[in-house]
């Protein structure tokens, strides 16, 4: 059974996390990805927080599983050439340079239009034209700067980063749902064109329901969520869900950091609740039994739910909850979820063989296909394939040597 992307050939000249993690993706889907990298240390995050001497860092695996690399000495005229002809036979090349990098290689938009009018070319940058277009971007900028941390945390707090990588990852998810469009409107034009995502906008759009909120501000304050005032802004609102059911996490036993259980109280899930917590009495009581005046009390519902929770652990109160189909999720810690036996047998976390580090853990494909099946394959060494592509283009042993020997691979 074949791939979805057998046969599309993705020049990867990314770097650190948003653009391998889009990569990736492709390379999951069956594309060959060849990743570009500099001659000496490669991709910055070979050796960024390492665990193990002079082995590629945990961070560099878990981002380039799948893929081919090479080293190419993009500033070495002979290395030029290399990149020329590279680019002439693939569909995709992705980026994630600082602005202007890669025209001052040599290869603006319009050049690599000429070298190859069906090539797909992705961009990742921090922001769009315009005021911030030559700022530097990080991944937690890109929270501050997409509405994110404004509206996580608690009230009383400060501005909190979530430990999701919505602005790395994130959009590199965004990226490569622009390249599937771009690749599928190729197969009517011929053409190819370009692809970009700032990180920005991809945080941002994560964020459009607290825009959302943002406008309904304008007509009263927002019912759902527990602050007892509003401003002219969204607040943070701790671990109220902002949606239209109520939701909290309320504390399991033992006690430990992440013995807590998120619960959501649906309408037809408060007659069971008060069942389970040994308050009958409450699900016809008009002072609780419709969503409307639960509404300004909701602290005081999360608070006896959670006098129940506390005497039992979260895989307990999970069983208990989904008997009744009451949403419910365990808080999961990232220990939990690395040993988690369903997660390993759904492949959504895979154990994969490394030469230099041995057995290592890392995320499988979220994205599931029927007629695509994905092997998470170890990420490569730096430079382990460039015979073997230099090869692929033409190029003889002699030449490849030659090459080595001048510096520009």
């Amino acid at each position: 059974m074949g791939k979805a992307l057998e046969g599309v050939r993705v020049l990867d000249m990314t770097h650190v996390q948003s653009g391998p993690s889009s990569t990736q993706i492709l390379a999951w889907l069956g594309a060959d990805v060849i990743k570009l990298e500099a001659p000496g240390q490669g991709d910055i995050t070979r050796t960024q927080l390492r665990d193990i001497p002079n082995v590629d860092s945990l961070y560099f695996t878990m981002l380039n599983g799948n893929k081919r690399s090479i080293t190419l000495n993009m500033k070495h005229e002979q290395g030029k050439e290399v990149f020329t002809r590279l680019v002439s036979g693939v569909d995709i090349l992705v980026e994630n340079f600082g602005p202007g990098v890669v025209e001052r290689f040599g290869f603006p938009w319009e050049r690599l239009q000429e070298i190859n009018p069906g090539l797909v070319y992705a961009s990742i940058k921090g922001f769009g034209p315009g005021r911030y277009a030559n700022f530097k971007a990080y991944e937690v900028i890109a929270q501050a700067m997409g509405g994110a941390m404004s509206t996580t945390g608690f009230e009383d707090g400060p501005p909190i980063a979530t430990g999701a990588q919505i602005g790395d990852s994130g959009t590199g998810i965004h990226l490569v749902a622009g390249i599937l469009a771009a690749l599928y409107q190729r197969t009517h034009t011929g053409r190819g064109q370009r692809v970009q995502v700032a990180m920005q906008d991809a945080v941002l759009n994560l964020c459009r329901v607290k825009l959302r909120d943002q406008q309904r501000l304008a007509y009263g304050p927002l019912g759902e969520y527990p602050n007892e005032s509003f401003g002219d802004e969204v607040p943070r609102s701790g671990n109220a869900s902002g949606g239209g059911q109520p939701g909290w996490a309320v504390r399991c036993a033992p006690g430990g950091p992440n013995d807590y259980i998120y619960v959501i109280i649906q309408p037809v899930g408060w007659k069971p609740i008060c069942e389970l917590i040994g308050k009958p009495e409450l699900a016809d009581d008009p002072a609780w039994s419709t969503p409307q005046v639960r509404l300004n009390k909701l602290d005081k519902a999360f608070a006896l739910i959670e006098e129940w929770t506390e005497r039992h652990s979260k895989q307990e109160v999970m069983e208990k909850l989904n008997a009744y189909n009451i949403p419910c999720g365990p808080i999961m810690s990232t220990r939990e979820l690395i040993e988690d036996e369903t997660l390993a047998q759904l492949g959504s976390v895979v154990e994969v063989e490394h030469p230099d580090r041995g057995a290592y853990k890392t995320v499988g494909n979220p994205i599931k296909l029927s007629d695509s099946h994905v092997e998470v394959e170890r990420s490569p060494l730096l430079g382990e394939h460039t015979g073997q592509v230099l090869g692929e283009l033409g190029y003889s042993e002699e030449q490849v040597g030659e090459l080595r020997a001048a510096g520009a691979v």
